[in-house]
Formats: structure tokens, sequence, C-alpha cells
């Protein structure tokens, strides 16, 4: 039994009994029901896994910083844990040895603690709510609502799924928190190698047990020894607490190629001028539609309407196209011709140029498409067997290649692996002619979500046969690669770059919206790294809002005063859509609101809050007291409340601090700021010094 005085925090575990006992901060208890110290899972040579916890070991024994588990009944298998206290934190580590050649160990759930059930599924009263970095990150304080959802928890396996809450991917930060209204409890992987995770929480026993799943990328036989500290940490019940503390460690530890934006050579003069994405597809209306040519086909038709949003925005588009692929829409790997050929999407590039404005275009990420569902003559089955391609895909325990469970509705295919020699050949020939196209962005991983690559167990790669650290590496490497290839083109991914690919991605879709399914949106992602990088709004796919309610402003309005780049999603006949995905056109958001809003932002950028929502460190908000609005959540029957008035603050370079006040709405709205009212207008912004 050791039991440690921590800042705020008295940590008791009984490692005889293999697990924690106690868990006070602020003077109360937190822990609700037992649960083992750690799980771990290994494998054997024909892929069979057995997982194994604490309480499995028949032999404890105590030692100076810990314990030592051992005779569980696979070869030497002994599992040590370490705990010490660091500057008034709790820091654990542990090492997995004596496996035999025909083991290794996968994973490693550590430390393990159970803490009571979150505060709207808690007739206790005791419950909170937890910050999670997922998509770009989200308070969630109702886990049967996040249960519901395709963003629930899952327990990563093989084949991948984008969803996974899995670090460096979905998951952007290896970090977490469980917030109480008096108090709570930071939970930080601090892994300078940024080493894949699985961090996330799940109901058991009556309360939530919080998940940092350690992939260890070994091999065979192979020793599994942390050299970094998952670090506890009592804090308050500000979200903003457990940010400040995981952005003084990562400023502290940046990854590879990571400046800040004043900082960076690699940024284009545009980045700071802050251009609104237009994004549209040309053929199709749809993501599963019928894929003939739209209106906006040729690329030179969209010119016009382009120019009528330019006119009323009054500010610098990025044109962002969709289903332009002359191979098939979302169907990996290879995109290049352009659909109809080079020839006018060039003329287009060059006009858009003329004018000042940008294009850019999505891609498909890692997948390779076997048979196209949308483009029936789009078919690579008789490539792929003759020259045996599947030695470059991603294969489970067993060592079989399974069919991608990514966009299935879109395509048939496999995940390819980038760290296999055949794998990065593919990718490599695909890419190269859309890195020499003279474009200005390419969101070139669009389905792996933070850019991560997939889970892949191959033994015939060249890498570990089990996710790891090894995948963090191999994707930081060939994304350098590609920067250097793509020269001033800017690369992106699905969701907000994960943070060792920030260097490389350093403008991506950074759809926020999704965490409106499990939870409420924050700026987390912003709050750890807006100095060093920005993202755009999105093209809002899988937006739970349905079309009977016009959330766009609203959408709009969180984005912009998150720091990131405002985006319209434009109908082939130059309306406005809800959201990219969305099959119901009954309904059209507002456009002449919608331009209102963003031409008023665009000015506000320009002339008053450039300094702080470009390159700008986001800092604590004081605290605001406006309206609510409730739009309804169709797909789940309930309603969520936004503000009519977003506000964020932030510190400039030259160290003066501002709040900035969004209202999205079509009246003005008067909130309070220590005691003072401000007046926000309608579809407008405000700035405060503080």
């Amino acid at each position: 039994m050791l039991t440690m005085q921590l800042s705020n925090m008295v940590l008791t575990v009984d490692f005889a009994a293999g697990r924690i006992t106690s868990l006070c901060i602020g003077g109360r208890e937190r822990v609700c029901a037992p649960t083992p110290l750690f799980s771990l899972r290994l494998r054997d040579a024909q892929g069979t896994a057995t997982v194994l916890c604490a309480t499995d070991a028949r032999v404890c024994s105590e030692t100076e910083d810990g314990a030592t588990y051992s005779d569980f009944g696979v070869s030497d298998l002994s599992v040590r844990v370490h705990l010490a206290e660091k500057q008034g934190s709790a820091a654990w580590r542990a090492d997995v040895q004596g496996l035999d050649a025909e083991h290794f160990v996968e994973w490693i759930d550590f430390p393990m603690v159970s803490l009571p059930a979150l505060k709207e599924n808690n007739p206790s009263g005791d419950g909170g709510q937890i910050l999670l970095p997922y998509n770009e990150g989200a308070l969630i304080s109702n886990n049967d609502h996040r249960e519901m959802t395709d963003f629930r928890h899952w327990e990563p396996e093989y084949p991948s799924l984008g969803c996974y809450p899995v670090f460096p991917n979905m998951i952007c930060s290896q970090m977490m928190a469980y917030l109480w209204e008096d108090a709570g409890l930071y939970l930080g992987a601090h892994d300078a190698a940024r080493g894949v995770k699985g961090i996330s929480f799940y109901a058991e026993n009556g309360g939530i047990t919080m998940q940092m799943r350690l992939f260890c990328g070994v091999d065979f036989g192979q020793d599994y020894c942390m050299d970094y500290d998952i670090v506890w940490t009592a804090i308050d019940g500000r979200w903003e607490s457990a940010a400040e503390l995981y952005r003084a460690w990562f400023e502290q530890n940046l990854p590879p190629r990571v400046k800040k934006i004043k900082e960076n050579p690699a940024l284009p003069a545009w980045y700071s001028e802050s251009p609104l994405v237009v994004t549209y597809c040309v053929r199709g209306i749809h993501d599963m539609d019928e894929m003939s040519p739209n209106a906006l086909f040729p690329y030179t038709n969209a010119l016009p309407l382009l120019e009528q949003i330019k006119s009323k925005a009054k500010t610098r588009l990025l044109v962002l196209l969709m289903h332009w692929e002359g191979t098939a829409p979302w169907a990996p790997p290879y995109v290049w011709p352009p659909f109809g050929g080079a020839e006018n999407f060039t003329e287009f590039r060059d006009a858009l140029h003329a004018e000042g404005d940008l294009l850019g275009v999505y891609c498909s990420g890692f997948g390779y498409t076997l048979k196209s569902n949308l483009v029936d003559d789009y078919d690579c089955t008789e490539t792929c067997e003759r020259e045996n391609l599947t030695r470059g895909m991603c294969a489970g325990p067993d060592g079989k290649v399974a069919i991608s469970r990514i966009c299935t509705g879109q395509r048939k295919g496999y995940d390819i692996c980038p760290a296999s020699e055949v794998g990065y050949e593919i990718l490599a020939a695909a890419y190269e002619p859309l890195f020499e196209s003279g474009i200005d962005y390419a969101q070139i991983l669009d389905q792996n979500h933070g850019g991560g690559q997939y889970f892949c167990y191959s033994r015939d790669h060249g890498h570990p046969p089990a996710p790891g650290a090894w995948m963090t590496k191999n994707m930081q490497s060939m994304l350098g690669e590609w920067n250097g290839k793509a020269g001033g083109m800017l690369l992106g991914c699905e969701s907000a770059a994960a943070e060792p690919f920030m260097g490389n991605l350093l403008m991506s879709d950074n759809r926020f919206e999704l965490n409106y399914h499990i939870g409420t949106p924050v700026p987390l992602y912003a709050y750890l790294y807006h100095e060093y990088l920005r993202n755009f709004m999105g093209n809002q796919v899988s937006c739970p809002f349905g079309n009977d309610q016009d959330t766009l402003c609203y959408r709009v309005g969180y984005s912009f005063a998150a720091g990131d780049l405002m985006t319209l999603v434009m109908t082939p006949d130059g309306q406005l859509m809800t959201n990219w995905g969305n099959h119901d056109f009954s309904r059209l958001p507002d456009k002449d609101k919608a331009l209102d809003l963003v031409a008023n932002l665009c000015k506000f950028y320009r002339e008053k809050a450039g300094k702080y929502l470009h390159a700008g460190r986001m800092i604590p908000a004081k605290l605001v007291e406006c309206g609510q609005k409730e739009f309804f959540m169709a797909w789940y029957g309930h309603n969520c409340t936004f503000p009519t008035v977003y506000t964020t603050a932030w510190q400039a370079e030259d160290g003066t601090r501002a709040q900035i006040f969004v209202n999205p709405g079509d009246a003005d709205e008067v909130c309070i700021l220590e005691g003072k009212q401000i007046t926000v207008p309608a579809r407008d912004a405000v700035l405060v010094e503080i």
C-alpha cells in the first residue's frame, strides 16, 4: 500500500490488490469502483489474443517505487509498475518483460481508474464531465448520448475505422481530463515520440473507466519499457486549466518541423489573410449521388458564381473542389489527371490566381480502391491481382489482408500501409503529378483523420507486427518528403492535424461540428496549437442539425471565434448547403445572411482582430453572461444549446490581450462582461481589450 500526498490530491494504491483504492481531490473521494491497475493484451504467432490484468498475477512484489507483477502463466511475463511524485503530480510508468519468441505485447491500458458516472447519467450528484481531444475538443457530460453515435467508445481493432478514439488520428492530443464543478483530474501522456494510443473512457461498474491504451509496437519476445510519464495532476474544474498543463509540456517538446506561424517560412503570404473557403463538387450534388457533371463543370463555369460570393464577402477565396478526380470520387489513391482533363482545370486555376484567389482539392488518403461504387468503369481489381499489390496493404494479426471499412459506400478496397515498400511506391506514384499541378492546397489525407495511418500487423513490411510509435515516425518521414515535393502547396487532412503531424499538415478540415454528436465542442485545438497553425471550418459533413433550422451562421461564428477560416459549401446553382453530404435541398440556408456575416467578420478580422486570430495565443476567456438559443438534433431527438454570442480570448505577439464577441444572429445581442454591458451587432463582432 502506498499513499502519496500531492498538490491538492491524495493518491492511494494497493499494489498487492492490484488497484487504486483512493483518489481524494479537494478533500473529496473520487474513486467510484474497483478497477485493475492495468490490463494488457498479448498476441501469439497465430495472432491469437490473450488479455490479462493486474489481478491475474499470482505474485506481486512491492518495490521502492511501485510493484512487479509476475506468474501470469505465459512464459516469464512480468509487469513492473513505477509511481513517482514529480512537481506535485503523480508520474506513472510501466515495463512489460519476459515474453518468449512466440509472443509480443500489443498494448497495455495503464493506469486504470474508475471515476463517477457523468453528471447527466449520475443520480448521486457527484458526476462531472470529460474533456476529450476528439476531433478538435469536446466536453462530454452524457455518456448515454455518446454511445448512441458512431463517435462512441470503440475498442480499436484491425481493420481500422476513422472514428476510433485513437491518437494520432481523431484524437489530436495525448491528454484528457475529468472535470467536476469544484475540481478536476488532468491525465496526460507526456510522450515526445507521440506513439499510438487509445485515449477514451467507457461506462463500467456504475462509473467511468478512464482509458490510456498504450500501443507498444514491439516485436516477438521484445520488452516494452516506457520512456515517458503518464501524468496525473489535480486542477480546478475548467477545461482551460487542463489545456494549460498540456500546452506547457508541448511547448517544451515540439514535434519535428513545428514552428510558430510568425517564424515559419513554409507558410505562404495568403495564410495571414484568412481567405474564405468555398467548397463544392463538379459531379453530382452529394457524396452518394449519380456522378454526372453538374453546372459547375467545366471548372470555369463556376467563375461567375464565385465572383458573386467574393464581391459580397469582400475577401480572397480559397476554392476547394470535390469530385474533381479523373478516376472516381473518393476512390484513392489515384486522382490525376482531373476529371475532364487538365486543360480546363489549369485554365480555372490561372483565372483564380489572376484575381488573387486560390485553388485547392480534396483527396482521399491511404485507401487502395479495387472498385468504385459511384463510377462503374473504375475498377483496379485486375491490376491489383496481376501486380500482387496486396503485399503493400495493411494486414491483420493473422497476417491476412481484409477489405477496408473506410468509406465503403463509395468504394471497395484495402488500406495501404505506407511503411511497406509497395505501399510507399503506390502513394508516391499517385500523388507525384498532384504536387506538380501548381495548385495552392491539397487535403491530401481526407479519411486519414488527423493525418495518421491505419493499423497494420504485417510481418513482411519491415515494421514491428503491431501498432506503435513506428507509425508516427514513418508518417513524419513520408509527409516530410511530400512537403519537399509539394513546394509552396500546403497539405492537410480530415479533422485537424494530430500533434505529431502539425509541421507537415499546416491547414486542415477542422470539423468541430462532429462533437455535437457526443457533447459540446470547445476550441481545445486552438487553445493548444493556434500559434503554430490554423485550420478551416471544413465542409461540415455529418452535421447533426437538420435543414428545417438554419444553423449555418452559428457554426460559421463558432469557427471564426476559434480562429479558423470560414467555409461555405456551394450547390451547383450557386446556393449554399447546410453541410456537405446533405441529401435534402428542400430548405437551404439563407445565403444573404451568411454572406453578410462573412463580410462583417472578414472586415473585423482585417481591421481589429487579425493580430489575435491569425497567430495569437488563446487564453482563458473571462466569464460572459449572454442568451441561449436551442436547436433540435433530429438524429438523436434532443435539443442542443448554442450561446447567442460566441466569445474567446487571445494574447497577441505584442502582449496585448483581447476578448472577441461574435453574434451570428439576426438581432443585436447584449452580454455582460465583468458587470459591463456589451452590445454586439447582428451578424457582426466586437473586440474588447482585457
